[in-house]
């Protein structure tokens, strides 16, 4: 009972200390032992108190006694997990927000944290962690004396939205959009529009007051229509010239682009490299939030060229490949039929200074029965363009090539991802640029983590 007590209490009073991976342990965190679907986590315990982990938490009896008399045992990990996160969240007074959509939540948090954080203390969901186990970790790392507090909110189900939102209470919301994802549970994009809307239903968050949201698609106008008929004290669209937040104009100069960009009646003029629709999104977002909440954009403007790029949803990694310098975008962390449609057209136009342009793409998982029809179109849209070289992987695209007796550009189906890499070490062009795209598990994205261990020293 006494360890039990002290490790709550530790939780409570820091920050950032929960670890569910035994490889990301340091110095004085926990490890929670969690039920893997390979192996329990009690495997890494010693690993992890070898790297420095003042606790251990887990649910299963250890076969040997241990040595380390910090480990704790409870009942139900789920359980312990849940009760003190709703403690911690009870107990945090400062500013939460809450981020959901298709696509795209993890490079808002990113963004927002990233500017908030130059003026104000912030706390934010680490990686994707937007399921359960993942908001639970998110609320139980949070510093209860930060300013803002960032939740990615996710669902791959009906219903999970609601359960994850009587967690997190986010007062000031974000829906980056709705695409077609899971839709082998979801079936339509109608029925995810009104799953992601439950995170403002005052049912479920009666802390809801302002809601930032895209209004492009007829599901997005369902949200909108939603979010009116609860009352929403704040509603901002995002998307066209009769919403509150919208491009204006873009003007190419020469190598850059002015783009101008209207919120609220305010106008705001930026500078940048290349036009790119998720940058751009992502900076409406942002803009919007610091206007409504009354806080200075110029923070935004002074750094707005030095946002990190997120691994898998854009990154760039220069390589050492075969004796060539490779350059990769990783987009491999995720995909559905309008992101991958989106990244075959934005790496179409990317400046390749004659490099040789290499797509590779892999499934896109959840479509259920219009799986095929998605990947199909895909393919549509690669012949719209042109690339030097299409590698396509898993059953879906395979299936898809098969329809078309004709095709511009050349392709290789290739299953594996020791295949992707054999036929690329034999045909690899000098300076060669690689785009990756693929939804995740996909043998594509295993390619992609097995290619970046090529990094230019």
């Amino acid at each position: 009972m006494i360890l039990l007590e002290t490790i709550q209490k530790y939780i409570i009073k820091s920050e950032n200390k929960l670890k569910i991976s035994s490889k990301d342990i340091k110095k004085n965190d926990i490890f929670i032992a969690l039920n893997g679907s390979n192996s329990h986590g009690n495997k890494y315990m010693h690993e992890a108190i070898r790297a420095g982990a003042k606790y251990c938490i887990t649910d299963k009896k250890l076969s040997k006694s241990p040595s380390n008399q910090n480990i704790l045992f409870v009942e139900n990990i789920q359980k312990f997990l849940l009760d003190l996160s709703k403690t911690k969240r009870s107990l945090y007074k400062g500013n939460v927000i809450g981020i959901t959509g298709s696509a795209g939540k993890t490079s808002l948090k990113e963004y927002l944290k990233y500017y908030l954080s130059k003026k104000f203390k912030v706390s934010a969901s680490i990686k994707s962690y937007n399921n359960n186990l993942g908001v639970m970790i998110s609320i139980l790392n949070l510093n209860l004396k930060s300013h803002y507090a960032i939740f990615e909110i996710g669902t791959n189900n009906f219903f999970e939205i609601r359960e994850l939102t009587k967690l997190v209470k986010p007062s000031q919301i974000f829906i980056t959009n709705i695409l077609s994802t899971h839709l082998e549970n979801f079936i339509s994009k109608k029925n995810i529009a009104k799953e992601k809307a439950d995170i403002f239903v005052k049912k479920f968050n009666p802390s809801s007051t302002i809601l930032y949201l895209q209004k492009k698609t007829k599901e997005e106008e369902l949200i909108y229509r939603i979010a009116k008929k609860e009352k929403i004290k704040k509603i901002i669209c995002i998307g066209k010239k009769i919403d509150q937040g919208y491009i204006k104009e873009i003007k190419k100069l020469d190598s850059k682009y002015e783009i101008i960009i209207k919120i609220l009646n305010k106008n705001f003029k930026i500078i940048l490299p290349h036009y790119e629709q998720k940058m751009i999104s992502n900076l409406i977002f942002v803009l919007s939030f610091f206007v409504v909440n009354k806080i200075d954009t110029k923070i935004i403007f002074q750094n707005k060229l030095k946002i990190p790029k997120i691994e898998g949803r854009g990154s760039t990694h220069n390589l050492f490949f075969k004796n060539f310098k490779v350059k990769l975008i990783d987009q491999s962390y995720n995909a559905n039929p309008e992101t991958m449609i989106e990244s075959i057209e934005n790496f179409s136009v990317y400046k390749n200074n004659n490099r040789h342009k290499y797509l590779i793409l892999g499934n896109m998982n959840e479509l259920g029965l219009s799986s095929l029809d998605h990947h199909i179109n895909v393919i549509k849209v690669i012949e719209k363009n042109y690339f030097d070289q299409v590698i396509l992987s898993g059953d879906s695209f395979k299936k898809a090539l098969n329809m078309f007796s004709k095709l511009k550009n050349k392709y290789v189906y290739l299953n594996k991802s020791k295949s992707i890499m054999r036929y690329l070490e034999k045909n690899i062009h000098k300076n060669a640029i690689i785009m990756a795209k693929c939804s995740n598990s996909t043998e594509v994205n295993n390619f992609v983590t097995k290619l970046k261990f090529f990094k230019k020293g």
